[in-house]
């Protein structure tokens, strides 16, 4: 185990590297489909990639799913950006237990404002539907499930299961945004 002072310092850096990325893809956000293209046999890996980078920004994967859908077609679009999510939810999940315990999130759980520690978190209609939440509903249930130690395997199938869907959503949109756009 990193000391206290180690983890804060890690902390720092992560932020300071988030807030880089979140520029650097705002600015760039055609630069990365660019990416992705000429990544050629390893688009794929790129795109999955690029999902567990976004997982610690507050940059959604939603339009990287859309774009997935586009340039990978609507079954392996839905693949690669189902295995994308589900890796940038397991970080978000252990950054989240990361989080709890550098803020003791057990001992200021009890002291947050309007009922808040007492969602039903480890609920699994709760992280279903909490997931469901357009942008950023999916990154915010992440993160609660790892600072309130959701189990594991529930939270594993619970986000397997939301992410299918909403990779089928999103990366046959995507698919179908392209068809209708090709003369």
């Amino acid at each position: 185990m990193l000391p206290k002072k180690n983890e804060k310092l890690w902390m720092s850096i992560g932020l300071i590297f988030s807030i880089i990325l979140i520029y650097f893809v705002a600015k760039n956000l055609h630069d990365v489909e660019i990416l992705i293209k000429k990544s050629g046999i390893a688009a794929p890996l790129v795109t999955i990639i690029l999902y567990g980078l976004f997982a610690l920004t507050p940059i959604t994967t939603d339009p990287l799913t859309i774009v997935s859908g586009a340039l990978f077609g609507p079954i392996f679009g839905i693949l690669i950006s189902w295995t994308g999510n589900n890796l940038a939810a397991l970080i978000e999940y252990y950054f989240g237990t990361r989080v709890a315990k550098i803020t003791n999130f057990k001992m200021s759980k009890k002291k947050l404002p309007f009922g808040i520690n007492k969602l039903p978190v480890s609920s699994a209609w709760f992280l279903i539907l909490g997931r469901l939440i357009p942008g950023y509903g999916g990154k915010l249930i992440s993160v609660m499930a790892g600072m309130y130690h959701v189990p594991l395997l529930l939270y594993l199938w619970t986000t397997a299961f939301t992410n299918l869907s909403g990779s089928l959503l999103l990366s046959l949109g995507g698919s179908q945004i392209i068809h209708l756009l090709k003369p």
